[in-house]
């Protein structure tokens, strides 16, 4: 049994040792403001086990993540679509306007996991592109809502604007000899060619 980068109960749960004041039983004011604003922002945001790289992924369910992404867009000539940004885009939005699919993403990486360490014995993101490849038609069949709904993402991410955090250096515009898209509310004619007499 694979076993997960914490589980929430674990990710919420922080050892160290005890400082000189703790010991004494004393903990000033300010100490139990900040544990309680920190452990209030993790409630609300609902991603535990949060650090510097994800928003609301761990370190393993981005890994996991990057495995699938790139069976649904491999690199080629142009860059895959974990190259391209992928996680980072689906990340940020799991934070923000995809709240609602965390839990999917959850239950489905997990899935995604077991399936690869009950299949190869390892985690998906150390097994073959081969294995890959057969982990993520196993998802396309098993867990067919979860498989459409990271493909969805993964296409918006490396078809989209690279403002949310996909499509890196534009590079799906650059295969498909697009220029970069104006941005919405930006005039689109050009002011320095002469008017029409």
């Amino acid at each position: 049994m694979i076993r997960n980068s914490g589980s929430a109960l674990e990710r919420r749960e922080c050892v160290r040792d005890p400082g000189p004041k703790e010991e004494a039983g004393v903990i000033n004011r300010r100490e139990v403001l900040v544990g309680g604003a920190a452990a209030g922002a993790a409630l609300i945001s609902g991603c535990f086990g949060r650090n510097a790289q994800w928003d609301c992924l761990t370190e393993h369910e981005a890994r996991t993540l990057a495995a699938i992404c790139d069976q649904i867009v491999p690199q080629d000539d142009f860059p895959s679509a974990s190259q391209a940004g992928a996680v980072i885009f689906i990340d940020l939005q799991l934070a923000r306007a995809y709240r609602r699919h965390r839990k999917a993403y959850r239950q489905g990486l997990a899935a995604a996991s077991q399936l690869s360490q009950s299949r190869f014995g390892v985690e998906l993101a150390a097994a073959t592109p081969r294995q890959q490849l057969a982990i993520a038609s196993a998802l396309q069949k098993q867990q067919p809502a979860f498989f459409e709904l990271v493909r969805s993402h993964t296409l918006q991410s490396y078809y989209g604007s690279p403002r949310h955090g996909g499509n890196r250096d534009a590079v799906s515009w650059r295969m498909l000899g697009l220029d970069e898209p104006p941005l919405r509310g930006r005039a689109q004619y050009d002011l320095t060619r002469e008017p029409h007499a």
